[in-house]
């Protein structure tokens, strides 16, 4: 019993002093550590901010920054923050941090991790050394990676207006579909937030587009940078509205349109390319045609073609004109080719006619899609020569 009672107080001793000894290890080094693993985040963080002297983290609940901002560190000598964001470009959770001078330029960005196909992001922080916000938006795109650049581009500036609510100053986050959200719901409160821009079919003078509240409460037409908002009965309800007859001729022209399918099957030299044709009261033409882009002649670059075409709606009107032009579908390279998809490159055939549809911006590294859609906008000019009685 003696024994136990003995050995038992040994091993209580051993444990006494192990711990005592555990604790002053940890005494002496964890000050090390704790010193290295600072070193090795000030090292980073010097990267994109090579003159500072040290960082202090930031809490950034305190503040309403971007969405893509997860890290904030000011410069313990005032000279700026470093940012550290996660956004997405061809993929997703592409990290990158920025060093930002008081006074609102970049210092450095560096990609510090990335699932984009290309690589080139790797180096692109580079590019914006020294740049303001003004700036940013002229730095050379990556070559073949528009969404990867234009995710890098928006990071960059929400830095730059993280640095600006953290000095005391506002900016207006908000993205672009965001803003447009609000002006819509700001001119017509009762469409409740959901709104659909309409294809236009008639020509619509001194109109920039027109949404209609999906509960069709309305519409808002969109003038310049103002918009207006019109009741289901076409009168205008947004006050001080600019010219509110022009609004209300436009509404009731678009109401009073009507569309007649057309027969195309009887016209073989178009029956090949064309998906549908309907034609206007008035004498304007909607077809969908359908282009070779990268789908269709595409190869194993970045995946096999996928055998679909670019399929395209255009509204042309009597005398020759596209009122409007919409992508229907297509299975192009994702982060290149899809960009057909936005109405940024679409757009750009609004009040084109055959003899200029071709002088459009092209998309970045997608030259085969560039030239497909190209060719379903020709089609869709063929179609309406011959649908009008021409070869």
């Amino acid at each position: 019993m003696r024994k136990n009672i003995k050995n038992t107080a040994v091993l209580v001793c051993i444990c006494v002093v192990i711990g005592l000894l555990l604790s002053l290890t940890n005494a002496i080094t964890a000050p090390i550590i704790e010193k290295n693993q600072n070193a090795s985040a000030n090292a980073a963080l010097l990267e994109v901010m090579p003159d500072g002297s040290g960082f202090e983290s930031v809490d950034i609940k305190n503040y309403t920054l971007p969405s893509t901002v997860t890290e904030v560190y000011k410069e313990t000598a005032n000279k700026g923050f470093v940012i550290t964001l996660t956004t997405s470009g061809y993929a997703s959770d592409m990290v990158i941090m920025c060093g930002v001078t008081a006074d609102g330029k970049v210092t450095g960005a560096k990609c510090l991790s990335s699932n984009e196909t290309l690589g080139k992001e790797k180096t692109y922080g580079d590019s914006f050394k020294d740049k303001d916000a003004a700036a940013v938006d002229a730095v050379d795109t990556i070559a073949g990676a528009t969404k990867t650049t234009a995710a890098y581009k928006g990071a960059i500036k929400d830095a730059l207006n993280a640095v600006i609510i953290l000095g005391g100053g506002s900016v207006d986050i908000r993205s672009e579909e965001e803003i447009l959200a609000d002006n819509l719901n700001t001119a017509l409160p009762q469409g409740e937030k959901k709104f659909q821009k309409l294809f236009l079919v008639e020509v619509i003078d001194g109109i920039d587009a027109v949404y209609i509240a999906e509960n069709n409460s309305g519409y808002v037409c969109v003038v310049g940078e103002q918009f207006i908002g019109v009741d289901a009965n076409g009168a205008v309800i947004t006050e001080g509205a600019e010219n509110p007859e022009a609004v209300t001729t436009a509404i009731a022209k678009i109401k009073a349109s009507t569309l007649k399918d057309v027969n195309f099957n009887k016209y073989p030299a178009i029956a090949d390319f064309v998906v549908s044709a309907q034609k206007t009261a008035s004498g304007n033409f909607v077809i969908e045609t359908k282009g070779a882009g990268y789908g269709i002649k595409g190869g194993n670059e970045y995946h096999p073609a996928s055998n679909e075409y670019i399929i395209v709606k255009v509204a042309i009107s009597k005398d020759g004109k596209i009122i409007d032009c919409m992508t229907v579908s297509q299975a192009e390279t994702k982060g290149l080719g899809d960009a057909c998809a936005d109405e940024k490159f679409y757009g750009q055939f609004d009040g084109k006619t055959k003899d200029n549809y071709t002088e459009i911006d092209a998309i970045s590294g997608a030259t085969l899609t560039t030239d497909g859609y190209k060719q379903a906008i020709e089609r869709a000019f063929e179609a309406v020569k011959v649908l009008k009685g021409g070869k």
